[in-house]
């Protein structure tokens, strides 16, 4: 695109730029015409070098445009240009604003290339950029974590070994059907030991001891006594196999478990050894009190589905909300109750005897229970309870919006992760493929990857490149390689 121009020219034009020359630039096949004064105004970026480079010489031009016509004066560059319309904005407005519908991702590598600086980046989208970046890793760690799992340490001792499979067997039902044989028997489990528990309350099936108080079936209690041993099997193979003891014991669900097997034993053990400590009515109501405790083991269901697990995060993730539900509720609690005390004093048979015992009524009305145990009988009263009903179904509506859509959010973000890091390996092992094809004529490598002394059976190191837009720095220890799994496009 040179033609015949000679440096010569090239100085001649450079000559003439100044904050009054007019740059013209083609990013995509789309020209644009700016003025030197506008592009001097970020003088760090990519596109002010354009208004000197010329006098540089063809080095000069090269280093900031990929094309270069002289008889036009016109600067090409091989990119988005809808992203460059967004580029645009910062010598106009002073900050940028990323376009819905571009990848974050993208858009972040494009600011890298004209060299504008992130700061510059409006909150807005930095917010969306940041939850990207935090996608990515999280699918980054998932897919070592599944390559952590098919590998074989073999620097390891053996112990090492059987406790990593222990931990990936009890932990990990998707590493194999043998695993997801033995949740299905776990679940089964939870659900027989919370249907006993209930059964047992039953009188018709509990029996008289010699003492003549009721208690549990026989049978029931046996199987009882054999869900406690698959939960204490389970819980102590999961202890001695878990590669963090403090975390395994600090975290929510152990302390569900631990909960959940725990007063099994210390009330074998009150039966047996407190009466000799302290009177038998005060052990009998001890073990009746950590009977109840049984409970516990029906929130051992949260480890075995994902959706009462998403459940739990879009819980907690919608605090502010939930706080602003209750602010609500206490304010119209506090006032309806008052209103509704005062405006009762008037009939001879009034039931709100206080405004503490009008809580009470104020919380079954605004909630819409209504029990019937505490209803006014003025006129007055009965119209304070339609308007704090209704205040009550609008102030428990408002927030729940929010809620459903934190938890169709983590559901959605959660699926996609995963089928985003099945998808990863897949490339992985269709690339493994295509470079075995390639290298036909050759004898293929028999040797396995390894990432810190780990060999994964069936996979060469080509398992780590796949074609794409992106680069995984958690996927690769050497050099960068570029996946398709980052790109949004």
């Amino acid at each position: 695109m040179m033609g015949s121009s000679t440096f010569e020219e090239l100085e001649s034009d450079g000559s003439e730029c100044s904050d009054d020359v007019e740059i013209l630039v083609n990013v995509g096949g789309l020209r644009h015409i700016f003025c030197g004064d506008i592009l001097n105004r970020y003088p760090a970026t990519r596109l002010a070098e354009l208004v000197n480079c010329v006098s540089g010489g063809y080095d000069a031009i090269f280093s900031v445009c990929d094309d270069y016509d002289p008889g036009k004066k016109e600067f090409y560059f091989d990119r988005d240009p809808d992203v460059f319309k967004c580029i645009l904005d910062l010598y106009y407005f002073g900050e940028v604003h990323m376009k819905k519908g571009i990848c974050p991702l993208c858009f972040q590598n494009e600011m890298e290339f004209w060299r504008v600086n992130l700061d510059l980046l409006d909150d807005c989208c930095k917010s969306l950029l940041s939850e990207k970046k935090e996608e990515m890793e999280e699918i980054a760690v998932r897919v070592q974590t599944i390559l952590d799992d098919l590998g074989v340490d073999t620097t390891e001792s053996r112990w090492k070994r059987c406790q990593k499979y222990i931990w990936k067997f009890i932990e990990k039902p998707e590493s194999s059907f043998p695993a997801r044989v033995v949740a299905v028997i776990s679940f089964l489990f939870i659900l027989i030991s919370s249907v006993v528990m209930c059964v047992g309350t039953i009188p018709e099936l509990q029996v008289e001891d010699s003492e003549g108080n009721r208690v549990e079936h026989p049978v029931l209690d046996s199987i009882e006594t054999a869900c406690i041993g698959w939960f204490t099997l389970e819980y102590v193979l999961r202890l001695i196999s878990s590669p963090n003891k403090l975390h395994f014991a600090l975290s929510f669900m152990n302390i569900i478990d631990a909960l959940a097997i725990l007063p099994f034993y210390v009330s074998l053990i009150l039966t047996h050894l407190g009466a000799t400590l302290m009177e038998l009515t005060n052990v009998q109501q001890a073990i009746q009190a950590l009977r109840i405790m049984r409970i516990a083991r029906i929130f051992k269901l949260a480890r075995h589905s994902s959706g009462l697990q998403t459940l739990t995060y879009a819980l907690k993730s919608s605090f502010k909300e939930l706080g602003l539900l209750l602010m609500y509720l206490a304010v119209g609690i506090f006032v309806f109750s008052a209103m509704g005390y005062t405006m009762e004093q008037s009939h001879p048979d009034t039931l709100f005897k206080s405004i503490p015992q009008s809580f009470w009524w104020a919380i079954i009305t605004m909630t819409t229970v209504g029990y019937g145990d505490i209803y006014p009988k003025t006129t007055l009263g009965k119209l304070n309870a339609a308007i704090s009903f209704l205040c009550g179904v609008i102030a428990i509506a408002l927030p729940i919006h929010p809620i459903i859509n934190n938890f169709v959010k983590y559901y959605n973000k959660q699926r996609v992760l995963e089928t985003a890091a099945k998808h990863e390996l897949e490339l992985m092992e269709l690339h493994q493929g295509e470079n075995r094809h390639g290298d036909s004529g050759h004898e293929l490598h028999g040797d396995m990857p390894e990432r810190e002394g780990k060999s994964i059976p069936g996979w060469s190191s080509s398992m780590k490149l796949s074609h794409s837009d992106t680069f995984i720095p958690l996927l690769s220890d050497d050099k960068p390689y570029r996946t398709r799994l980052q790109s949004c496009k």
